[in-house]
């Protein structure tokens, strides 16, 4: 029994911090970041002396919970920047990012987020600002990308996206898909308007009733 104690604590502990990171996926996607602590506590089961044991603060909770999506931002806008269409590369960047952030609200706030001590989630930011910049200048030389599009355009889209809501997110995503289909025509210089995604139901939309 001694020889397997120190294990079954590890275990236990392992545990606990999965149920944490799980329970602050939840809350951050529904909810967004201003979620407490105690909350979290109280959805993972554990005590908060447990919780702060594993996540001294928010910030290094918030930044490992959101880990896997600042490794799917790099690799979507490392994808884009491969592709030698600058502009296809950027509608790329801009569909899939979009997407990405519509599928948690709690991601969008703490990429947008300038809480200090976030160094991980800074650093996913300004990685990506600055590759979407090359490749947003790579395209305006091709001639594709008018010429007026500044890099805080790209910003207040992430924003707008961010307040999109729908009754699930599979209705999150849709609208995102049409909403980035609306934004690429707008950007493009010679814009082909070409047919959009399918609208989505958004929760906030007016209910259509004949009149008469």
């Amino acid at each position: 029994m001694t020889d397997r104690l120190p294990h079954t604590l590890r275990s236990d502990a392992l545990d606990n911090r999965e149920r944490i990171l799980d329970a602050a996926r939840a809350l951050f996607s529904t909810e967004g970041l201003d979620v407490p602590m105690r909350e979290v506590a109280r959805r993972a089961a554990v005590g908060p002396a447990t919780l702060y044991r594993h996540f001294p603060t928010k910030q290094t909770l918030v930044a490992e919970a959101f880990a896997n999506q600042l490794n799917a931002c790099r690799a979507i806008v490392d994808e884009g920047c491969a592709d030698p269409d600058p502009w296809r590369g950027l509608c790329l960047v801009i569909e899939r990012i979009c997407e990405l952030h519509a599928r948690d609200r709690g991601f969008t706030e703490a990429f947008l987020s300038t809480y200090p001590g976030m160094t991980d989630v800074a650093e996913g930011r300004e990685y990506t600002v600055k590759a979407v910049a090359g490749l947003a200048q790579r395209a305006k030389d091709a001639g594709h990308l008018r010429s007026d599009f500044v890099l805080d355009d790209l910003i207040l889209v992430l924003m707008a996206n961010k307040g999109i809501h729908a009754a699930s997110t599979a209705g999150q995503v849709k609208a995102s898909r049409r909403f980035s289909a609306l934004v690429i025509q707008a950007f493009e210089a010679c814009p082909r308007h070409a047919p959009l995604p399918p609208a989505a139901r958004l929760a906030s939309a007016p209910s259509h009733r004949p009149t008469g």
